[in-house]
């Protein structure tokens, strides 16, 4: 299976520094900023990219599943809502909201809605997200 990268490249301190996030495919880069992260400043921030993969992951896999149970979907749009809060020791992403609509053919609200649920639940995304182990290699350059 794929191994996937993205970095990021961070100048300065906290409130006047000022950084890049890129995807390793070439296909985002971006600035982001405290301004962009913790207030309504120009650019990306981690949260904004946490939130476009649980939906792309949640949008996919909703697909897969409904097509699995038997009710190809004809299109699936999830928008996630990461919010990101002060907590004991600094801040934390709190919640993330998801908002799905389907265009399904022959499915009834009780099975489309087991559908979702169960992704929810599967999806690699929510999966990581629920708790993952995380592994670091820091070197001092």
């Amino acid at each position: 299976m794929a191994t996937r990268t993205g970095s990021a490249v961070w100048e300065g301190t906290l409130k006047q520094g000022r950084g890049t996030m890129k995807l390793g495919s070439g296909a985002f880069e971006g600035p982001f900023s405290f301004l962009s992260r913790f207030e309504s400043g120009k650019g990306t921030n981690p949260e904004e990219l946490i939130g476009a993969a649980e939906a792309g992951c949640f949008s996919m896999a909703l697909a897969f599943n409904l097509e699995k149970a038997g009710h190809p979907a004809k299109r699936v749009s999830t928008t996630a809502t990461v919010k990101l809060e002060p907590g004991d020791g600094g801040f934390k992403i709190t919640s993330i909201d998801l908002k799905t609509e389907a265009d399904v053919l022959g499915i009834d609200e009780t099975k489309f809605r087991e559908q979702a649920e169960l992704t929810k639940k599967t999806c690699p995304i929510s999966v990581a997200l629920a708790g993952t182990q995380i592994n670091l290699d820091a070197k001092l350059v």
